[in-house]
């Protein structure tokens, strides 16, 4: 097939579902730690902060995993960044959950995030090669598995952890991990071909001209928008089950509205890709920013059991379609020999909004004794992340693809 022909070919459609089922196992190890944290807590006689500084240094490790993922996906391709995560993802898991320690614990965390990373802005900068008219719902394809790994491992340990324990459970998290990405990342070993790349770099280059703006300066205004959204992001995903159990509805029921949360953000990513195929990515980041926004402030009001479920929902259902926004935003503006490293640094700034949004939440609570300070702390930050989207649309007038540019690439 010719560089034209390959872009939005049926060959790229079947890469984007293996890409997505990779996606489920190596993104494990954002979402085993959220259900493990009140077992750790108890296990360890942790203050809630303490438990949340376990999680902040996973996404440490994820955020430094997605800046190095994404330098690697772009000189070596995504079969061994894939492999080198598996790695990472199962035997952090194993070792965590052998750990006599703590702080064993979290080193070994921070090993499962580092790892887990190569599920995220490798894979989304791996599958924008292979589009360009459909690229954002592809990237926003690929970036779902992120949550459809929120979605299952949830569910799984919910049934592993009362059959064998927490330990048992995480270990068998890891070993699967590692038995399956390895063949199942094989099956994306054949790379775009350079044509393809050509291809849409004209675009981004047209882009770009008409943006007025420096890829530094996008890039920097991206990296303080990914920290706000997920500042605020954080709240809901990552202490909804210590939420639940304060509430008195115990870890399970936290780990189906995790669950519920999000598939509602997998349903998110996919509207969200449909949508900034017509609008762009900058319009599309203000929009499911700003009903993030909207959906953190029903959290206030609402502690029901049956009010959790539907605003946890509506929550899923807001934010999902942010962070494919960034990675669009870099791919319409930037050309492909950098995407790796763009995205895996907008991703980075995503990933240390979560730490810095989990780890705050937590020190929130334990000081006034409530998360509603909390929630509002959230708003805030997130405030922050839709000023920035509303500059960039007055800045650069909407930053939106010009639909002539995208044309004449795929026909070039």
């Amino acid at each position: 097939m010719t560089g034209a022909t390959v872009l939005d070919s049926r060959r790229s459609w079947l890469r984007l579902g293996l890409t997505m089922l990779v996606g489920l196992f190596v993104n494990a190890g954002m979402w085993t730690i959220i259900v493990i944290m009140p077992q750790m807590e108890r296990e360890f006689g942790l203050a809630r902060s303490d438990a949340s500084l376990i999680f902040v240094i996973t996404m440490m490790g994820f955020a430094l995993g997605n800046l190095v993922t994404g330098r690697m996906v772009d000189r070596a391709g995504v079969v061994p960044t894939l492999l080198g995560a598996a790695v990472l993802v199962g035997a952090g898991h194993v070792a965590a959950a052998l750990a006599p320690t703590v702080w064993l614990v979290a080193l070994a965390q921070f090993v499962v995030g580092l790892g887990s990373a190569g599920g995220l802005a490798p894979l989304m900068a791996d599958i924008s090669h292979w589009f360009l008219k459909r690229r954002g719902i592809a990237m926003s394809v690929a970036a779902s598995a992120n949550y459809m790994a929120g979605v299952m491992w949830p569910l799984v340990l919910n049934l592993w952890i009362p059959a064998w324990g927490w330990q048992w459970a995480y270990a068998l998290v890891g070993v699967t991990v590692m038995v399956l990405v390895p063949s199942l990342a094989w099956g994306l070993r054949a790379r775009a071909p350079a044509e393809a790349k050509a291809a849409s770099d004209r675009a981004a280059a047209s882009r770009a001209s008409s943006s007025g703006m420096s890829p530094n300066t996008l890039t920097a205004l991206l990296f303080v928008a990914g920290i706000a959204c997920c500042v605020a992001m954080a709240m809901p995903q990552v202490h909804i089950v210590a939420y639940c159990i304060d509430l008195g509805f115990g870890p399970a029921v936290g780990a189906e509205m995790l669950s519920l949360m999000l598939l509602g953000g997998v349903l998110s990513r996919l509207a969200g890709g449909v949508i900034s195929d017509r609008i762009g990515g900058v319009a599309t980041l203000l929009l499911f920013g700003s009903m993030q926004m909207v959906a953190l402030f029903l959290y206030i009001p609402f502690d029901g059991l049956v009010p959790l479920y539907v605003v946890s929902l509506i929550f899923g259902l807001s934010q999902g379609g942010i962070l494919p926004s960034y990675a669009l935003i870099v791919r319409e503006y930037l050309p492909a020999r950098v995407a790796g490293a763009r995205v895996g640094l907008i991703m980075m700034a995503t990933i240390l909004g979560m730490a810095i949004g989990g780890w705050m939440s937590g020190w929130i609570h334990d000081v006034t004794q409530s998360y509603a300070l909390a929630f509002i702390n959230g708003i805030v930050w997130n405030g922050l992340n839709v000023g920035i989207a509303l500059w960039l649309i007055w800045r650069a007038g909407r930053l939106r693809i010009p639909p002539q540019a995208g044309k004449a690439a795929a026909s070039a």
